[in-house]
């Protein structure tokens, strides 16, 4: 059965609507945590299919604008999915999905009357309103209230719990999203000053006839906003001391999502508005330096949650790699690319929870023997950590590859630069990979320096735990099958980029080429009388 075309503007609304309406209900039922948990998964839920059905039409029936109201483009607030937005909403909700789930394992086990569920829930559903919001906005205004929504959001779910080492995170990822917020700000009104609207299909029209030094203002001063939200090198240092302090699901999230949001923005405003190279080679030195810098940081660390922090930054340079050579084999690469990371990252987030729930820490001073203690932990880290260090046949590798393709292709100095800086960082991840197996997994644990020493409850929502001796805590080893199951199944799902390469890989060619023709997004939005090129599709 043919799903019909009219369906994808009925569609289209709902991953915004339905975590936000959810949220409210959760709300409503803030005394009720059974019937609030059950809320919320039924509502990630829906929007996993819901979003599974907007990549099948959309690429099946191409870009599709809806005029949110009937209100006529530019006064109302368009929405638009294409390949790209699909493709990035699908693996969000996916996601968003299984951290929900992993989340709500751990509080069946650990939960308590402190623990703060009944604000975590519905933060959480409006986080998700706010990541879809900003991948359907059709026009720079409503891409800042995408991104402020969610912002919000994670401000409330950083500091949860209120333990002085979280507040102070807290305080350093406000200051620094408020600032980003600033400046992205300030780039919509210089924008809107010099062509008269903030609608991307308009923009992209209108843009041109901007002079060319305003129009490299304004692409410098969304550069850098999109850049300290990505984590982009030199905006990334707050990134690394902000994540590690949160609790294990809400640090999945953080570092699966919230700066691929940021790096979205960039493809996006890139490739419509700003493709005609003029920063490209300031991504290509900037997506160099996030590699290098990222890897190097994490070689010198000796936790676990920092030391995968400071991979997600250097895997960021990749992405900004694929936008920098400005090709459709480039673009293809970071969209591919930025799916598989947002996959395996969280999922390594989540069995980092794991690990400090068995052995009481992340700290590699004080773990050992956990691949005897735990064979399907080890399992559980040592598939996603090959997954992300690239290693042949998995999607990390499939990735690189197809960007180090792009790359020379390209065939300029400055790119053959980025082939070999990427050849580089792809062989430098597999040192604190093998650090963590060989610490944390292989040697025992009276052979770490502070062996004996571990916290006494796992950290939850709140955390309040002492140090004991290793022997003292109470339940050691336990994992509850929640959290080890859907820890498993984004496990499964990141494999799966591997096993189904080619037909993914045949979207990410499609989004890329959509994205090289700005006219297919023009058509889509302003309809067949738009300038510039592309059939309506």
């Amino acid at each position: 059965m043919s799903l019909s075309p009219g369906l994808l503007p009925t569609l289209m609304p709902l991953p915004v609507l339905v975590p936000m309406l959810a949220a409210a209900g959760t709300l409503v039922f803030g005394r009720r945590p059974r019937t609030q948990r059950t809320l919320m998964l039924g509502a990630l839920s829906a929007v996993v299919v819901i979003c599974g059905l907007l990549l099948y039409l959309a690429d099946r029936d191409g870009t599709t604008a809806l005029q949110v109201g009937g209100w006529e483009t530019p006064i109302g607030i368009t929405l638009v999915v294409d390949r790209l937005s699909a493709a990035m909403l699908l693996v969000s909700s996916i996601v968003l999905l299984a951290v929900a789930i992993y989340g709500s394992g751990q509080n069946i086990r650990d939960g308590d009357e402190r623990q703060p569920t009944s604000i975590y829930r519905p933060t959480y559903l409006v986080l998700t309103g706010g990541v879809s919001a900003a991948f359907l906005a059709g026009d720079l205004f409503n891409l800042f209230v995408g991104f402020e929504i969610l912002l919000a959001a994670s401000f409330v779910l950083l500091t949860v719990g209120g333990t002085e080492e979280r507040i102070r995170a807290g305080v350093s990822y406000v200051m620094v999203s408020m600032l980003a917020s600033l400046i992205f700000l300030t780039g919509i009104g210089m924008t809107y000053a010099a062509t008269g609207t903030l609608n991307l299909a308009q923009l992209a029209q209108r843009i041109g006839a901007v002079p060319e030094g305003t129009r490299t203002a304004i692409y410098a001063v969304l550069l850098v906003a999109f850049g300290i939200k990505a984590a982009v090198f030199p905006l990334s240092n707050w990134l690394p001391d902000s994540y590690p302090t949160a609790p294990a699901p809400v640090t999945a999230v953080f570092a699966g999502l919230l700066t691929k949001v940021g790096v979205y923005a960039i493809i996006r405003t890139h490739s419509l508005l700003f493709p005609g190279g003029e920063f490209d080679s300031i991504l290509l030195v900037c997506g160099l330096l996030t590699m290098l810098v990222g890897i190097f940081g994490a070689i010198a660390q000796s936790d676990i949650r920092r030391l995968l922090s400071f991979t997600l930054v250097s895997h960021i340079g990749y992405m900004i790699f694929g936008v920098g050579l400005a090709s459709t084999a480039g673009l293809a690469g970071a969209v591919f690319y930025v799916a598989h990371h947002i996959l395996v990252q969280t999922a390594l987030f989540l069995v980092v929870g794991l690990i400090e729930r068995q052995a009481g820490s992340t700290s590699l001073r004080r773990l050992g023997g956990l691949a005897s203690a735990s064979p399907l932990l080890a399992v559980l880290f040592l598939v996603p950590a090959l997954n992300l260090g690239g290693i042949p046949p998995f999607s990390g590798f499939i990735g690189k590859a197809t960007l180090l393709q792009a790359g020379v292709q390209n065939g300029s100095v400055l790119a053959w630069t980025l082939v070999a800086g990427s050849v580089l960082t792809s062989l430098l991840p597999l040192y604190p990979v093998a650090r963590v197996w060989s610490k944390a997994f292989w040697r025992p644990r009276v052979g770490a320096p502070e062996g004996p020493l571990t916290a006494a409850k796992t950290p939850s929502l709140i955390e309040d735990s002492t140090d004991v001796h290793y022997d003292d805590r109470p339940r050691p080893g336990r994992m509850p099958l929640l959290m080890v199951g859907s820890t498993a199944a984004l496990v499964v799902i990141g494999l799966s980029l591997t096993v189904l390469a080619g037909p993914i890989l045949g979207i990410a060619d499609r989004a890329a080429a959509d994205l090289r023709d700005p006219g297919v997004y023009i058509t889509a939005v302003l309809g067949n009388g738009a300038d510039g090129s592309g059939a309506s599709r």
